[in-house]
């Protein structure tokens, strides 16, 4: 199933898209999707999700999930990061490149 995750716990998408836009409001959340629905074919990142909670922990998962799996982003994959945490933003940029480098068709 093609679909756009959006990760934000506070805000909601302010564009549209071609695909299904699934919400997240938490890493909890998020990783339920990906379980049900697999690896989206893109993602908004925040990455504050309340508390202790941030998306980095959804991206750990969605490592987990893509070795277990032994499976790959397509091609036409993209992420985005629209986190106003500039630190925390930069950690999912670096996590994101990484895992793409190594898991991307």
């Amino acid at each position: 199933m093609k679909y756009f995750l959006f990760i934000d716990d506070i805000r909601n998408p302010n564009f549209e898209s071609d695909i299904e836009i699934k919400i997240a409001r938490n890493s909890d959340e998020a990783i339920s999707i990906l379980k049900e629905f697999g690896i989206p074919n893109q993602i908004s990142f925040d990455h504050d999700l309340g508390g202790d909670d941030t998306s980095i922990i959804y991206i750990n998962a969605l490592t987990d999930y893509i070795i277990d799996n032994n499976i790959k982003f397509s091609k036409e994959f993209k992420y985005y990061v629209h986190s106003q945490n500039p630190v925390g933003a930069q950690n999912i940029i670096s996590k994101m490149d990484s895992l793409l480098k190594y898991f991307c068709e």
